[in-house]
């Protein structure tokens, strides 16, 4: 079975590029973890890249899935939002069968 690898859009990566995630030798980590009131929810933080990562680059920032979440992301979409209720990195997970209010917790 082909697992296509999620897509970062050029706002994440220009995100990243404003907080200065690569001048600090860090990538944007998002994981999938147990948990959540849906049953997964995303992790998302500044990490180091790990040997075994999936790296994602563009606009000289990296972002990295390691080998157990990337299932769960499959041919999803990391995108960075502003909206009334704070700025962040969301998400677009169409593997993902219910979601919570908050975004950061989902079912498949």
């Amino acid at each position: 079975m082909l697992t296509i690898p999620p897509k970062v859009t050029p706002r994440a990566f220009e995100r990243l590029a404003e907080i200065g995630a690569s001048a600090q030798g860090k990538a944007l980590r998002v994981a999938v973890e147990g948990g959540g009131c849906s049953g997964f929810q995303y992790e998302i933080d500044l990490d180091d890249a790990k040997d075994d990562d999936l790296t994602l680059t563009g606009s000289g920032e990296t972002v990295v899935i390691d080998a157990v979440s990337l299932p769960f992301l499959a041919d999803a979409v990391i995108d960075f939002t502003e909206e009334l209720i704070g700025a962040r990195f969301v998400i677009n997970n169409p593997n993902a069968t219910s979601s919570c209010g908050c975004g950061t917790s989902f079912s498949m």
